[in-house]
């Protein structure tokens, strides 16, 4: 973080190619001068990470799913969502993106999906532990 480095090494400690580091350059990371080579404090190569990190982030609230491929958090087509149980303790919400109609998922812990799910209509699905329950006639004893 306190020292300096080239494009290259920057590039080789973050696994990226050196194409990548001049790009970010390009896009306002810092150099110490316009000599060549190109000369980078860790700490503005950090700084210039994070701040694009924050400014990536799509925060989604209750009853909002991230689509991956529009790229954006929606509430799901027609306000509807299943929660599919993975296991006691945890399961997923799954709905349909309106604008593209992927399949959305979000991860939630069992005992808080309506806090996540919000005002969304939910359609609980059988899962896990549904299948050792004393009513069930196919459970093993």
């Amino acid at each position: 973080m306190h020292l300096p480095y080239t494009v290259e090494q920057v590039a080789d400690a973050l696994k990226v190619h050196k194409n990548t580091v001049r790009l970010w350059i390009k896009q306002g990371l810092p150099v110490a001068d316009a000599h060549r080579p190109a000369i980078l404090a860790g700490a503005d190569v950090r700084t210039f990470l994070c701040e694009r990190r924050v400014s990536r982030k799509r925060p989604t609230g209750p009853g909002r799913f991230y689509c991956f491929r529009c790229r954006e958090a929606v509430r799901p087509a027609g306000d509807m969502v299943d929660l599919v149980p993975r296991t006691d303790r945890l399961g997923a919400l799954q709905g349909l993106c309106p604008n593209c109609g992927a399949l959305m998922h979000r991860a939630v812990a069992m005992a808080r999906w309506r806090t996540a799910a919000g005002d969304l209509d939910v359609k609980i699905l059988q899962g896990p532990s549904a299948r050792n329950r004393d009513d069930n006639p196919h459970a093993q004893s």
